[in-house]
């Protein structure tokens, strides 16, 4: 911000830095959630090998916590002076 960067810039830097370890923890874990699922199903009873909603519903609560992960030190860096920052460093 001290270099002329506006508040939307900063938020927007902080949020994508922090979705993308995020959703590339999603797409693995479906991944693997996928490729196990037919192990499980087979060694326990009842157990779908893909139940979708399972999945999809794990998915977003994961991704929407990561996004409120993200936003929330994103907020506290909008809000941080360049000039009181430039002077303590």
């Amino acid at each position: 911000m001290a270099l002329g960067a506006q508040v939307s810039d900063v938020l927007r830097m902080v949020v994508l830095e922090g979705m993308k370890p995020t959703l590339l923890g999603v797409v693995i874990g479906l991944v693997g959630a996928l490729a196990l699922g037919r192990v499980l199903a087979s060694v326990l009873y009842g157990v779908s090998a893909r139940d979708l909603a399972t999945f999809g519903s794990v998915a977003v609560l994961t991704t929407a916590v990561g996004l409120l992960a993200s936003v929330l030190p994103a907020l506290r860096a909008a809000r941080v002076d360049p000039m009181k920052t430039l002077r303590d460093e």
